[in-house]
């Protein structure tokens, strides 16, 4: 089903649907997807004032009239009420769209009961658009606020009804009208429905705007304010779009770009929850403006408060609809949150082991048909590992199971460094023996939407690997490519398709193998390395935007909130990174290389210590329109004295 919730379809005085915030286009893509395209749709509309035959005909051919002045083509158009209220059932079943006509809240909401409307639509995939009272009664608590002379003073009124329980917003139609009306001599919005709202939420906006739910996503097109807690706020501007969500975001000073993440939402609406365990003062200011509230625990890895955490927002804010990290080192427990809570935008725990584990990784590969490096796990036991080993020859890989990065990894050359890696490692078992594949080392970068459809791709390419950067102490040079060369692309889609993980940022790893290799492929293609999902760590998210002008912070935050790309990009670059080690000798100072690149160098500074071993402690970020320059740019940096 897609909802609609408006004031009125029209503006002011129009006597067809508004185009202004992309409101006809909408109704009418909806309505093709209800009918698949094949015939008009059949129209359904359920009367505010089901006993007034006058005001029902009224209403039937105003709205008749307006869909056809809009250039919708339709079927019958019915209008559901009291004459033909036994036939209600047959009607909805035969509708395509059904319209929530406007008139008097409580009079409607008698009639939809009457009928057992809510029962009607719980199965229906059609298209229903809620007009003035029809949009407040969609609601499972309806906020009927007084209207008619007698409502304000009477203490028997009832302001909260149950309603059809399509969304869970409460709205106040008609902001240019309501603005100024009085009811019982009280102003309807200072004097009524502020009070009304401590502790509770109202929407209002022109006519002309509009609230689409689909898919469990709420967004509002158009200008419009909240009213709650006594006040108002303007929330959204015309042409803009604001979108009902409450996103969690576990650890968001750390990575310390991640406040990016957190603005982008924030700036669609999304409520932005923030769980840490830092003092709010010591975050970072531009993360404290971007989060609508925040929660101290003692310790992230205290699952217990994380859950309480979790529960006290639930209480606070309703539905939970994101809860993510972006964070390899917190997947798991964000997994078991989504779990705990029913939140189906993300992993739950069955999944989690496919995605961590390098062994279960091997499964998904295959399902995707991508070609692996052999692997035998630690726990098959010593003589399985030997015979793995004679079997594939060394150098093998051995690295833990489930583990971040080249932490703990180590490249066994002989039998004499494989005997003694098993006996200094007496935990093995809990480790995976790779056969060793030479090749370039590149990652495919993308954002997916809900549909398992790519929103945005990047490359980029590791000339040095980390685990020999790591265990070397080597300064670290990467750049990210102006594109994705296709067979990487096709490989990479392919993946992320097998292992199914819609609506992520994902960075996955693979080698090019460098020559012919019997059981993977030939020299150039692309062989499954790693799945990582979420986004690659250190600068790489800023050197994605400095190569492809465009932030992908910003298109993350749009797919969460719109399951769409909203973010251009312009002019391509290459974007190369360097780094240096702390009590090393360079050729060149640090003066002489922002004399020498300082056009070119996007950012430099020091790299957090928590990242160092694999950036080094001093970066470079430079883009280049040509290849040519990166590695002239690499020698100058890392040239050693």
């Amino acid at each position: 089903m897609t909802l609609f919730l408006t004031g009125s379809p029209t503006r002011y005085g129009e006597e067809s649907f508004t185009e202004d915030n992309g409101f006809l286009a909408a109704v009418k893509a909806a309505l093709d997807e209800a009918t698949g395209g094949r015939r008009a749709p059949r129209v359904l509309l359920v009367s505010a004032a089901p006993d007034d035959r006058g005001f029902t005909r009224s209403v039937k051919k105003g709205m008749s009239d307006c869909i056809h002045k809009s250039g919708i083509r339709t079927g019958t158009i019915t209008m559901l009420e009291r004459r033909n209220a036994h036939r209600a059932a047959e009607l909805v079943q035969k509708a395509d769209w059904v319209v929530m006509c406007g008139g008097h809240t409580p009079t409607q909401n008698r009639f939809i009961h009457e009928i057992g409307l809510k029962d009607l639509l719980k199965d229906f995939h059609g298209v229903v658009m809620g007009c003035s009272a029809g949009s407040m009664n969609c609601a499972d608590k309806v906020y009927a606020h007084p209207e008619l002379p007698g409502e304000v003073t009477n203490p028997h009124y009832q302001r909260w009804l149950r309603g059809l329980g399509l969304t869970d917003l409460n709205l106040i139609p008609h902001y240019d009208q309501v603005r100024h009306f009085k009811v019982d001599g009280k102003r309807l919005l200072e004097d009524v429905a502020f009070p009304d709202s401590l502790g509770r939420r109202f929407y209002t906006f022109p006519d002309g705007g509009y609230i689409r739910v689909k898919d469990g996503r709420s967004v509002l097109h158009g200008e419009a304010w909240e009213i709650s807690g006594g006040g108002m706020r303007r929330i959204c501007e015309e042409n803009k779009s604001y979108s009902f969500m409450n996103l969690i975001f576990i650890s968001p000073h750390f990575p310390q770009t991640y406040w990016h993440f957190c603005a982008g939402a924030r700036k669609n609406g999304v409520n932005v929850l923030g769980i840490a365990d830092t003092n709010y003062e010591n975050l970072p200011w531009e993360l404290r403006q971007n989060l609508t509230d925040y929660y101290k625990v003692n310790n992230l890895e205290d699952y217990g408060e994380m859950y309480r955490a979790v529960a006290w927002f639930a209480h606070k804010y309703g539905k939970i609809d994101w809860i993510e990290s972006n964070n390899e080192y917190w997947l798991e427990q964000d997994a078991r949150l989504r779990t705990d809570f029913n939140i189906t935008t993300g992993l739950h725990n069955d999944r989690i082991a496919s995605i961590r584990n390098k062994s279960e990784m091997k499964k998904y590969y295959a399902l995707g048909g991508i070609p692996t490096a052999r692997q035998v796990k630690g726990s098959a036991g010593r003589d399985a590992i030997r015979a793995f080993v004679a079997k594939t020859g060394y150098p093998v890989i051995a690295k833990p199971d489930s583990g971040m990065g080249a932490s703990g990894t180590f490249k066994l050359r002989s039998d004499a460094e494989l005997e003694a890696w098993l006996e200094s490692h007496p935990n093995f078992a809990f480790f995976v023996i790779e056969e060793f594949i030479t090749g370039l080392l590149v990652s495919y970068d993308a954002i997916y939407n809900s549909r398992l459809e790519p929103i945005f791709e990047n490359n980029s390419v590791f000339p040095t690997p980390i685990m020999d950067i790591v265990h070397g102490n080597l300064d670290t040079c990467y750049w990210t490519n102006k594109t994705v060369p296709a067979k990487l692309a096709a490989i990479g889609r392919r993946t992320v398709k097998a292992f199914n993980t819609p609506s992520r940022f994902v960075h996955l790893e693979f080698f090019q193998l460098d020559r012919d290799r019997e059981g993977l492929g030939k020299k150039g293609d692309y062989v499954g390395l790693e799945v990582n999902m979420r986004p690659p760590g250190g600068y790489t998210p800023d050197m994605m935007n400095y190569a492809h002008s465009t932030d992908v912070f910003q298109i993350w935050a749009d797919m969460v909130a719109f399951d769409e790309r909203r973010k251009a990009e312009g002019e391509q670059f290459y974007c190369a990174y360097a780094s240096r080690r702390d009590g090393v000798a360079y050729a060149h100072s640090h003066a002489e290389v922002l004399a020498q690149y300082g056009p070119a160098i996007c950012f430099q500074g020091r790299v957090p210590d928590a990242l160092s071993d694999d950036l080094g402690n001093h970066c470079y970020i430079a883009r280049f329109p040509n290849k040519k320059d990166i590695d002239p740019f690499f020698h100058f940096v890392t040239e050693r004295s």
